[in-house]
């Protein structure tokens, strides 16, 4: 176990939390009936996994539940099967954000994870904080407000991420955020993994530009052809420079 992390462990609950925190985690800061009990709640999305946005002291929390995509979702809705802590996805996850975070990397900074483990099978979340003043690049695309320089810096963002050896499976226009000034972050890490160089990045570029392709078809906007330049010449610039 990292020295800077440490477990907490409460009945069937199991939680991960950075060794400098001084709060010790709890199970109700992983359910959302506490956090509407309370008026915490800022935000609550839908989706694949249900995601809100919760006030804690000086701090704002995103708190996202996992949930199964893809055709196994129809059968299995939310849970996994036990392997051990550090296998599960949430234990991973935070893990993985904290080595970008250290990294200097533009990811949420992990909060806590947590994992409610009933025999042979668990449900899992996890905390990250809150990015002010963000929106998703898809939204930036449906309103034509995205900036002319983000995209540039959007492809060096990926260009970064890939060079640090991490897969990110879900690579698209709702999981790239701006903020005001245009800066890109990464977000929703689920099942990334590290990896050696190979054909997985180029890959995960395509998979970005498949997701260009469909906002602007959802949107009613069209693909902007320059643009996607612009995010291959920030991926390309960044290669050239190691």
């Amino acid at each position: 176990m990292s020295e800077e992390a440490k477990v907490v462990v409460s009945g069937a609950h199991v939680m991960l939390t950075a060794a400098e925190r001084s709060e010790t985690p709890r199970a109700d800061w992983f359910n959302p009936k506490e956090w509407r009990r309370a008026g915490a709640v800022a935000i609550e999305t839908s989706g694949r996994g249900e995601v809100l946005i919760v006030a804690h002291g000086d701090e704002t929390w995103v708190l996202r539940h996992y949930r199964r995509g893809g055709l196994v979702a129809r059968f299995i809705d939310d849970h996994y099967v036990w392997l051990g802590a550090e296998r599960t996805r949430a234990f991973r996850e935070w893990r993985l954000l904290r080595k970008l975070r250290a990294a200097k990397l533009p990811v949420p900074n992990p909060v806590a994870a947590h994992i409610y483990r009933t025999g042979v099978i668990y449900t899992a979340d996890i905390i990250t904080s809150y990015l002010p003043d963000t929106r998703k690049l898809s939204w930036f695309i449906g309103q034509g407000r995205a900036p002319a320089d983000c995209w540039r810096r959007i492809g060096s963002m990926i260009g970064a991420v890939h060079d640090h050896g991490v897969d990110h499976p879900d690579l698209t226009a709702h999981n790239v955020l701006l903020d005001g000034a245009g800066a890109p972050f990464l977000v929703d890490f689920d099942n990334a993994e590290l990896k050696p160089p190979g054909a997985w990045q180029r890959a995960g570029m395509q998979r970005f530009n498949r997701s260009l392709h469909k906002v602007a078809l959802e949107t009613g906007t069209e693909f902007d052809a320059a643009a996607w330049r612009e995010v291959e010449a920030g991926y390309a610039e960044l290669a050239a420079s190691r």
